[in-house]
């Protein structure tokens, strides 16, 4: 009795389909509970910006007039030879009346050559000045480059007093590393709409516009995020008002 025999070509591509059936099956397998930790560590981000820092800081004067902010709580910087650098971040916008809107979900990546040695991690808040900043985040992917049809800028320390400075471009990025604000290179930075995640937190298929712009889905484990930067923006308008 002779055996069925597989193609040697099938077997080929059955086996470099693994790969592809792996990620398909972790991307599934993304939880609210993984979604929520990256949550609760903006939170802790936005605590360690702006609770204790003076209110006549350049992040305390961009956060009282952004349209929205992106926080990144813990982007990882790995180099040799060949760098980059990646994590996730959380993107919400204001209404009129300072109300932020739940969070949605982003991946952040960028890369780069050289001959560079080195292991960073770091937190990044995006601040978006303009609604052109803020529609231009919302495609389902963004790159900092010549071509993003915003404008766009970083600051370090040395830039972080002088608050009345005026605000000249779309989007501001505030780098802090080991509890030091530092410079902070966006070009060739990508920001991707991680819609898994987006599905995973709020149970349904839901785009960041119907999230941070209609605020159509509600998670109040979201909650605490929302309030800390509610309090940080109203404290930084009432006591920058009275000087």
């Amino acid at each position: 009795m002779s055996r069925l025999k597989t193609p040697l070509w099938l077997g080929t591509v059955l086996f470099a389909g693994l790969p592809v059936l792996s990620a398909c099956s972790s991307e599934t397998q993304t939880s609210a509970a993984e979604q929520q930790i990256l949550v609760d560590q903006a939170t802790v981000t936005v605590q360690s910006f702006f609770v204790s820092n003076s209110t006549n800081s350049r992040t305390h004067t961009l956060l009282k007039k952004a349209k929205a902010v992106m926080i990144c709580p813990s982007i990882t910087h790995m180099s040799v030879v060949f760098g980059g650098s990646g994590g996730k971040c959380v993107l919400l916008s204001r209404d009129a009346r300072n109300s932020w809107s739940d969070p949605a979900f982003y991946s952040l990546s960028s890369g780069s050559f050289g001959l560079q040695l080195g292991y960073q991690n770091s937190q990044i808040i995006f601040f978006i000045m303009t609604l052109k900043g803020l529609q231009a985040l919302l495609d389902h992917q963004f790159k900092f480059d010549a071509s993003a049809g915003v404008s766009f800028t970083s600051f370090s320390s040395n830039a972080q007093s002088g608050g009345t400075s005026a605000i000249k471009n779309d989007i501001y990025a505030a780098q802090k590393a080991n509890g030091i604000f530092a410079g902070l290179a966006l070009g060739g930075t990508k920001l991707s709409v991680d819609s898994a995640a987006n599905r995973a937190y709020y149970s349904q298929i839901v785009g960041p516009e119907d999230i941070v712009i209609n605020m159509r889905v509600n998670n109040t484990s979201a909650d605490p995020l929302r309030r800390v930067l509610m309090s940080s923006s109203s404290a930084t308008s009432s006591e920058t008002d009275e000087k």
